[in-house]
């Protein structure tokens, strides 16, 4: 298949793009950077440009088989300081996506959204596909009206779209530290010797997944004739105090703990059932979190000595 991949040079899309390639695809990336900030295959075609650019999405969807939507603009944090830009961003720029898909005639679609906060506070645990939808953050509330207007254009032009709705991704070339990606953060934190943070006091659970266990799910989902909303997690919850004391058993140090304040946008658990992910396409996670953080913090210092040894 040619794939569109829409945040092809980010965290997640980055290994998503090498596994497309690994498996035969012929992939275009498309990036907000000028260049991809992580390195992509030779063979992989690289533009630079935006959601709200409507010719450049049709050009590109012109010339695509499906499309696998991982961009988004905002995480948690920063979407509850500008619930506008939000919106304009994210929703606006992704109806741009699928106009250009309903015009162009290219009817495939891989989604990912976030099983961290669409659900909100969850009513039980593991969390199924079929829990309400109850966000309690703007980053979230655009993540369901994303995932319903996928629903409309699915009724109103054929889209055969695809929802991975993942859990908490974590692994090599993570960005956004400090701002997303508790494990990456810590890490990066023990590598610079600085004292980890903690919101709240440690006991707030969540469900950690390798990135490429997660972009493995992805590709099977878009290669498959399915359509529909698949969480993408391990079904294992794990509290950031936990975290907190694997990432000083990984790094060898002994990292100190800041508390601060618990923050509204945290719910207090979120662990995903991926029983219909498992059932669907055979797929279950196979790197454990103590062996993911370690093989994320080998990484992490190999780049650092890389770095290191260019600037000497």
């Amino acid at each position: 298949m040619k794939i569109l991949v829409i945040g092809g040079g980010g965290f997640i899309g980055s290994h998503l793009v090498n596994d497309m390639v690994a498996a035969g695809h012929v992939v275009t990336a498309l990036g907000r950077r000028p260049v991809p900030f992580r390195p992509l295959p030779p063979n992989v075609g690289y533009v630079s440009g935006s959601l709200d650019d409507r010719n450049l999405m049709r050009r590109l969807v012109a010339d695509s088989d499906a499309v696998a939507h991982l961009a988004s603009a905002t995480v948690p944090t920063t979407g509850d300081k500008n619930p506008v830009e939000d919106v304009q961003a994210n929703l606006i720029g992704t109806l741009n996506l699928l106009d250009a898909m309903a015009e162009t005639g290219c009817d495939r679609l891989l989604y990912i959204s976030s099983g961290g906060t669409v659900y909100g506070v969850p009513q039980s645990t593991p969390i199924t596909e079929l829990h309400p939808l109850a966000p309690v953050c703007s980053y979230g509330i655009v993540k369901v009206a994303i995932e319903t207007y996928l629903n409309l254009y699915a009724r109103t032009s054929g889209l055969r779209p695809i929802t991975i709705r993942a859990s908490n991704p974590y692994g090599p070339f993570q960005g956004n530290l400090g701002i997303q990606g508790i494990i990456g953060t810590y890490l990066n934190r023990a590598l610079n010797h600085q004292p980890i943070e903690i919101w709240g006091d440690g006991s707030t659970i969540r469900d950690f997944i390798f990135v490429p266990d997660l972009t493995r799910l992805c590709l099977t989902a878009l290669e498959s004739n399915k359509v529909g909303i698949y969480n993408g997690g391990t079904g294992h919850g794990t509290s950031i105090q936990e975290i907190a004391e694997l990432v000083q058993e990984a790094t060898g140090q002994k990292i100190p703990v800041l508390y601060r304040p618990g923050r509204k946008l945290d719910v207090p658990i979120s662990v995903l059932d991926t029983t219909k992910a498992q059932t669907d396409f055979g797929w279950t996670p196979s790197v454990s979190l103590r062996e993911g953080i370690s093989l994320t913090w080998a990484n992490l210092e190999h780049e650092n000595h890389i770095f290191s040894t260019a600037q000497s």
